[in-house]
């Protein structure tokens, strides 16, 4: 098992070298979206990450395979970059190097990432409260949405910026009521 330390400490640089890429093309925000979906590919398929994770599956399967799912469709400097990660036994840490990747995109672009949970898929106008609350609360620049469902919240959202957690959920308030009751 990998410590968290561990793999930050290896997916640090090789996020960075990507925004280096990116950044002398101009390019950053087309790997972000070309990012953005590989990592939806990523954390949807168990078996994609076993497979580029697997220690004894063939680098050149790896390549092959990488290239039949990015196509010619995916930035060409992405693509290498990701071939090199096989080349260099980094490819199992794929996912952690491209959410640096766009953690690293978020703060040159001055966007906080707000990861809202609700009991119910949120209306346009309901997301567009959140980000300017998000916005009037940060002082950034722009705001990226990630919505999760948990309908265990009962109803309203539980939205956290970074470190700060917002509990407007029906749960939280319930949980907060009754933690009031038994301190009397």
């Amino acid at each position: 098992m990998k410590s968290n330390a561990a793999i930050a400490e290896i997916s640090q640089p090789y996020a960075q070298a990507l925004l280096s890429i990116a950044q002398s093309q101009n390019l950053t925000e087309e790997v972000g979206v070309d990012a953005r979906t590989f990592l939806g590919l990523l954390t949807g398929s168990q078996e994609l990450n076993n497979f580029l994770g697997n220690p004894f599956v063939k680098p050149e399967n790896k390549k092959n395979l990488l290239k039949q799912l990015l196509g010619e469709g995916v930035n060409p400097y992405l693509r290498n970059f990701l071939l090199l990660l096989v080349d260099r036994r980094r490819i199992a840490f794929l996912e952690p190097i491209l959410q640096q990747y766009l953690a690293l995109l978020r703060q040159l672009n001055q966007t906080v990432l707000a990861e809202i949970t609700s009991a119910v898929s949120l209306t346009e106008a309901q997301q567009q409260a959140i980000t300017e609350k998000v916005i009037a609360l940060t002082k950034a620049a722009k705001v990226e949405l990630e919505t999760k469902i948990d309908s265990e919240l009962i109803g309203g959202v539980i939205i956290k910026v970074g470190s700060q957690v917002i509990d407007a959920s029906l749960r939280g308030q319930l949980r907060r009521l009754s933690l009031r009751l038994s301190s009397n």
